[in-house]
């Protein structure tokens, strides 16, 4: 049995980063719960602890762009999807915070799953701890949005860089707060190429 999650859902930069992990019956964790109600360095001894004893884990993602073309719940799904594709030995049953997926697998989705069983807090974790990391190594290549503090999430601070600066390459242009002081939002009506019908050459 698998347990699956997601994290940055709700974010306006970077990828939703999902994970799957079979744990291992015979070596519990213990203190396994909700990545968003552990302090970070407990976070990170416990997602060390589940990659040296869980029997299967992966973590996957979708970048901003996809998620702008697919939108945010399709690209949650799809990064699940691959988290599970991507476990070696395969699982055999699923349970998924919230959400079903597109697999050929039996599956239960469980509403707030990652305080309910501790194979979805563990996905949960580790999930987490990826994009974190993700986001302490994007700080320093698009400095100015303080993304190692708020990791990318619509925090007062991250508003008030978006309207100073711009959005980067990796925000999600499909999101209302990253569209309002986007130049070329989605929303953009088709640019008309017969303009440059006459254009010399």
């Amino acid at each position: 049995m698998a347990g699956v999650d997601e994290v940055g859902r709700g974010a306006l930069f970077g990828p939703v980063v999902a994970a799957a992990v079979i744990l291992d019956s015979e070596r519990p964790i213990p203190g396994l719960n909700d990545s968003k109600q552990l302090e970070p360095q407990l976070r990170e001894e416990l997602a060390d602890q589940v990659r040296r004893t869980a029997l299967a884990c992966h973590v996957a993602a979708v970048d901003a762009a996809q998620i702008d073309r697919v939108n945010i719940y399709q690209a949650a799904r799809l990064a699940m999807r691959r988290a599970v594709e991507g476990l070696v030995p395969a699982p055999d049953f699923l349970l998924v915070d919230a959400l079903c997926l597109d697999l050929p697998l039996p599956q239960r989705p469980l509403i707030k799953g990652d305080c309910r069983s501790v194979s979805i807090a563990a996905a949960s974790i580790l999930a987490k701890v990826e994009r974190d990391a993700w986001m302490r190594q994007w700080d320093a290549v698009f400095p100015g949005y303080g993304l190692a503090a708020h990791k990318g999430y619509a925090t007062p601070e991250h508003l008030r860089s978006l309207q100073r600066f711009g959005p980067s390459p990796l925000h999600r242009r499909s999101f209302a707060p990253v569209a309002a002081v986007s130049l070329f939002p989605l929303e953009s009506p088709p640019f008309n190429l017969s303009l440059f019908d006459d254009w010399p050459g």
